[in-house]
């Protein structure tokens, strides 16, 4: 696999880091694929977070949001429940660098550098209670609506499922989820809620933003699937941010030999 291309950020510029990049994307983005990672300027100009509209110019809908001094609650059907502080996470947890694949339900894809750790750790720390089946996110509330999504447990505590506090080696930009979000890279990107306030452990399924507003297009689930198309277009292929380039589409986008035991 030829070395990805890397946005020139001082942390991917090193030739320790790039190499270490590109045994990333070798491992997260399969073998024998030689997609290119997405340039910053693109990844940080193309993006969906409907708290701040549909359109995908988000970055000029968020200077002025405020992250500092964020904290997540982390509660429910758990046996220690917290409040932590961004801050105190990105302290605490090693945070780690990881090249994921993305994939819109929309048919667009990018390969994005996160840093973060698997969501886990955090889970750990507060303990599940047996009766625990599922995990509830809530987004930040805007006047006149706020976003929520939810995995089951045992996605949830998969390695692969990360709580994302930075991109290309620095702190998350407003605009993708800033200052903490979840990346489950097998899934399609609605699934990994941003700007997150509070996570809560459940015994039933939770109700998910998009599945309220149309279950027949969105479902719970939500796993990368080229064989089952949206009712408004096709799933088989999918075009590369920056690029345009169309490629096929993977199974679980490209991570079923790691994920595809969670669903037999």
């Amino acid at each position: 696999m030829r070395e990805p291309e890397v946005t020139p950020e001082p942390l991917f510029l090193s030739r320790r880091e790039l190499l270490a990049g590109a045994a990333a994307l070798a491992a997260s983005c399969g073998r024998g694929d030689e997609r290119a990672m997405t340039r910053q300027n693109v990844a940080a100009r193309y993006n969906n977070f409907l708290e701040f509209g549909g359109s995908k110019d988000v970055w000029k809908r968020v200077p002025r949001f405020p992250t500092d001094g964020w904290s997540v609650d982390v509660g429910g059907l758990v046996k220690r429940p917290r409040r932590f502080s961004v801050d105190e996470l990105v302290r605490s947890m090693r945070p780690e660098e990881r090249v994921y694949r993305f994939r819109c339900v929309e048919a667009w894809a990018m390969v994005i550098p996160w840093t973060g750790f698997p969501l886990s750790r955090l889970l750990a720390l507060v303990e599940p209670r047996p009766a625990a089946r599922y995990v509830r996110f809530l987004s930040f509330a805007q006047p006149s609506m706020q976003y929520y999504e939810g995995l089951r447990l045992d996605e949830a505590m998969h390695d692969l499922t990360l709580v994302a506090t930075g991109i290309y080696g620095h702190a998350l930009p407003r605009q993708h989820g800033a200052p903490i979000r979840i990346v489950v890279p097998w899934k399609y990107g609605y699934k990994s809620p941003k700007s997150i306030v509070r996570i809560e452990l459940v015994d039933r399924q939770p109700r998910t933003f998009w599945e309220d507003m149309a279950p027949h297009e969105y479902p719970f689930q939500s796993n990368v699937n080229p064989a089952v198309p949206h009712p408004r277009w096709s799933q088989l292929t999918e075009r590369l941010i920056g690029t345009w380039d169309v490629r096929r589409t993977e199974p679980y986008n490209g991570y079923g030999d790691r994920v595809r035991n969670l669903y037999l």
